[in-house]
């Protein structure tokens, strides 16, 4: 008897019970036609993936800072429908492992130009991959020599504290951040950040832990974690997701949302060496920031010591970032207030109606806040 999920256990009773009495020859033909078809489709959205004509990208922002291969992109220098420059700076960051552009899709999905349409003055990180400089980058340089000087900048710019938005992994690095610069930071939004590793992951932790060795092993040879294996990693946590959408994606004439996502998900950037080895090692295995233990520079970095206004927004749809694994901030932060949303870790930010359920209430939050 396999060994069904809880709330798959009455399905699978029940289609146990229907092929009781099924001829195995004709269901074993069934079978092959179906797994034919479910194939084809596959493969037939693959192509129109890669034939698929895309569209031009809206004006990209000005670069105004840049160290290494990071860079701090303004998307406030455009015009502002709100006439609102100066006074309230928000300064984005992004996982490590993806680009920024997922925060600035055409189409009207730019969560960025969004924010900015909402009289603030957003700026992105853009990470880029490791140059020469980052190569050797622990999560701690990541911190202290490239968001410290753009908080310092956008800080002189504006004469005015910023808020700090982090998105995924970059709620991790927001947070330390906001941790280390309260004198620099007005506010902070976490935005599906993960803070327990070991809730709602438990079988993919048993899975890092036994590719744990060949991991180490391949930072040590070629020095970072290509990009093809942190995708490999996030399909495990799903791993029918790739072939369902592809094959929805077969049966569509237009959709130009999915092939901007997947053009954004294949051009994510390596993760250099060191900071690989502390995500794995640290965050997935040890679990280090749940059990206070994540330092930055020496020093833990504890949320129930930030006093700074925050926002958790929860997707609670995510299979990324378990709604269980981002809730557990919320019990650390002395002054905190909560967002749920019923969407996924991607959705969120721009699925339909995110203008709604996402932009606007955090913009009101951000508001009584700056």
């Amino acid at each position: 008897m396999l060994p069904w999920r809880p709330h798959l256990a009455k399905a699978a009773s029940e289609l146990t019970s229907k092929l009781q009495n099924v001829d195995t020859e004709t269901f074993a033909k069934a079978l092959h036609k179906e797994t034919l078809r479910r194939h084809e489709g596959f493969a037939n959205g693959i192509k129109q993936y890669w034939s698929y004509a895309r569209s031009q990208h809206q004006s990209p922002p000005d670069v105004i800072w840049q160290e290494g291969t990071t860079r701090l992109l303004d998307f406030g220098s455009q015009s502002n429908s709100a006439g609102n420059k100066s006074k309230r700076p928000l300064l984005i960051i992004p996982s490590l492992i993806n680009r920024y552009h997922v925060l600035d899709l055409s189409n009207g999905r730019s969560f960025a130009r969004a924010l900015r349409d909402q009289g603030f003055h957003p700026y992105i990180i853009d990470w880029n991959a490791p140059g020469e400089d980052e190569k050797d980058f622990k999560l701690s340089d990541y911190i202290i020599k490239r968001l410290e000087p753009a908080l310092k900048d956008i800080n002189k710019r504006h004469h005015a504290k910023v808020g700090i938005i982090g998105y995924c992994m970059g709620g991790l690095l927001s947070l330390a951040l906001a941790h280390r610069k309260p004198d620099q930071t007005q506010n902070l939004s976490l935005l599906a950040t993960p803070w327990d590793f070991h809730t709602g992951h438990e079988a993919q932790i048993l899975m890092l832990k036994a590719m744990q060795p060949h991991i180490n092993t391949m930072i040590d040879t070629i020095g970072e974690i290509p990009v093809d294996v942190l995708q490999a990693m996030f399909s495990s946590l799903n791993p029918w997701l790739t072939i369902d959408k592809f094959q929805r994606f077969s049966k569509t004439d237009t959709d130009d949302l999915f092939v901007e996502l997947e053009d954004w998900l294949n051009s994510g950037p390596p993760l250099a060496g060191p900071a690989g080895r502390e995500c794995l090692n640290e965050w997935y295995i040890e679990n280090t920031p749940f059990m206070g233990e994540w330092c930055v520079d020496g020093t833990p970095v504890l949320p129930e010591q930030i006093n700074t206004p925050c926002l958790a927004i929860i997707p609670q749809r995510d299979h990324i970032v378990p709604p269980k694994s981002a809730s557990a901030i919320v019990e650390k932060l002395p002054n905190v207030e909560t967002i749920n949303i019923n969407k996924g870790h991607v959705g969120m930010i721009v699925g339909n109606g995110s203008q709604k359920t996402l932009v606007e209430p955090l913009s009101e939050w951000l508001s009584k806040n700056f």
